[in-house]
């Protein structure tokens, strides 16, 4: 399969006049915070929400385009392990920020997640639950969280890796204003 490369550089349309774009910037954000949009609410990933995530997660139609590491067939205790032994280690860290997707109109039910990301080339992650899909929640999550991304934690740059087949997350991207700087593929 075959991951596009995507940057987006608030502002600056050619990388080569960012002259900060290549250096690591301190974090500023130091806890997970709610967020909120018009529609959606943002919690802090917990412990707690690892059986609802069980629940929603694992579909092939939202696997087969994260990245290598997602085991598949996803284990009954998928969620609880990634969960316990990732994401809240690497939170802890500051070096990632989860978020479960809610609807205001039912914010005990969990349809996606997001996350941030500290990681040279793959800063921005996500998943949504196909029954969810095609309303633009994804976007409007996105948003919110390129906010935090630019404006609270001060970073220059957010690079977004997408499988290439992943036609309605690159249309994500390319709305916000990312471009394409490198294509890879694995034989």
């Amino acid at each position: 399969m075959c991951i596009k490369q995507f940057d987006l550089i608030p502002g600056i349309r050619d990388r080569s006049s960012c002259e900060h774009c290549s250096t690591e910037r301190d974090i500023v954000m130091t806890n997970t915070p709610t967020l909120y949009t018009d529609r959606l609410l943002l919690t802090p990933l917990k412990l707690e929400d690892a059986p609802a995530v069980q629940q929603r997660f694992p579909l092939w139609e939202i696997v087969q385009y994260l990245n290598n590491r997602v085991p598949w067939p996803y284990p009954e205790d998928g969620a609880l392990h990634y969960i316990q032994d990732v994401a809240l280690p690497a939170i802890a860290l500051g070096t990632e920020w989860h978020w479960m997707i809610r609807l205001h109109s039912a914010p005990r039910e969990i349809i996606g997640s997001i996350t941030l990301m500290t990681h040279r080339g793959n800063n921005r992650g996500f998943w949504l639950h196909p029954d969810w899909q095609g309303n633009g929640y994804m976007k409007e999550a996105c948003r919110v969280v390129n906010r935090q991304w630019f404006e609270v934690m001060g970073m220059p740059v957010m690079q977004v890796p997408k499988a290439a087949p992943n036609e309605a997350s690159r249309r994500i991207s390319i709305n916000e204003g990312m471009r394409i700087v490198v294509t890879t593929c694995n034989r």
